[in-house]
């Protein structure tokens, strides 16, 4: 057993130190050890601090500025690979996450999309344990980014735009599909907005995005006379921008604009018609017709240019033409 233990720490050393160091630091333990017994104790009886350190790290995180949603996202994450695994934060392995992230894509049937974001996640959490000194080095480290397949992602057309408005049976959905199309904005940072968060004049409105970063936003001619309509028709006394059509008229939800804008494209037979897709839309158009992507990037309010870039599909009718005029 004393063998084992000098063997191991010997193995854990060995990026850190050259051959010689490594000679001395073996014969310096066995020197130590000589007139000592090692007597291994079972690990369920040894104290396993992983949970504290999964709080300590989401505590970390907070104060970074990540949203509730992610804090959630984060410590979920963590918690199945601490389950899956069944071993302390401090004795897990490299080959021990590359097992897991094996077992749950089989299991999970989960895309290569989803394994990289479980593997994201596990790395910023190792990361943080090697930062603050509680592990020797991320196991993480030497499991490298999952290649994953770009799928170009589908906008709407105008005339898609056009057959939703004309569509549109009551004023607030009108000004919905609206302050979407034209604003670029989050489903979840409009259900927020207020009465008072618009400025007509100047056409546009501050929202509070991921992090509780505020960002501003701005929207169109038409928006602004829909969504004027839309709110002298109103008798409530909500502070919301957007309301329930039936009385109390409370605040609406992220998940009753889903629901509106679902059954207006099975009407229509648009194909997925989401709150997302507008805002892709907008991110494409913008590209396509010249705004430069670091406008872009503040306008939709992106952390990393990449994100925006992921947005930003160029449509290959525009490819073409270009090809034409400069090469062909």
């Amino acid at each position: 057993m004393k063998q084992r233990l000098i063997t191991d720490v010997v193995q854990q050393m060995l990026p850190h130190l050259d051959n010689n160091q490594i000679k001395l630091l073996q014969q310096t333990l066995e020197y130590t050890l000589f007139q000592y017994q090692v007597i291994a104790e079972p690990v369920s009886s040894q104290a396993d601090d992983s949970i504290q350190l999964l709080q300590s790290f989401i505590a970390a995180k907070r104060i970074e500025g990540c949203s509730k949603k992610s804090l959630h996202y984060y410590r979920t994450t963590i918690l199945k690979m601490l389950s899956g695994i069944a071993k302390g934060v401090r004795q897990i392995r490299t080959e021990d996450l590359r097992q897991y992230l094996t077992d749950y894509q089989e299991e999970h049937q989960s895309s290569r999309v989803t394994i990289d974001n479980i593997r994201r996640i596990l790395s910023s959490f190792f990361a943080w344990l090697e930062d603050e000194d509680y592990i020797l080095k991320s196991p993480v480290r030497r499991i490298h980014k999952v290649k994953t397949i770009l799928n170009i992602k589908e906008t709407y057309t105008d005339e898609e735009l056009e057959q939703m408005r004309d569509s549109c049976l009551e004023l607030r959905d009108l000004a919905i599909i609206d302050m979407l199309a034209s604003t670029g904005m989050r489903i979840g940072e409009m259900v927020k907005l207020n009465r008072d968060d618009i400025r007509f004049n100047e056409r546009e409105c501050t929202v509070l995005g991921k992090g509780d970063k505020e960002r501003v936003v701005y929207f169109d001619a038409r928006t602004k006379l829909h969504l004027q309509g839309y709110l002298a028709s109103r008798q409530d006394i909500n502070p919301a921008l957007f309301v329930g059509l039936r009385s109390p008229h409370e605040r609406i939800t992220i998940g009753g604009i889903e629901t509106r804008l679902r059954k207006l494209g099975r009407q229509l037979a648009i194909n997925k018609v989401h709150p997302h897709k507008f805002r892709r839309t907008l991110a494409t158009m913008a590209i396509d017709k010249g705004m430069p992507i670091e406008q872009l990037q503040q306008l939709l309010g992106h952390k990393r240019i990449d994100t925006t870039l992921q947005y930003a599909m160029v449509k290959q009718s525009n490819v073409k033409l270009a090809h034409k005029k400069f090469i062909g």
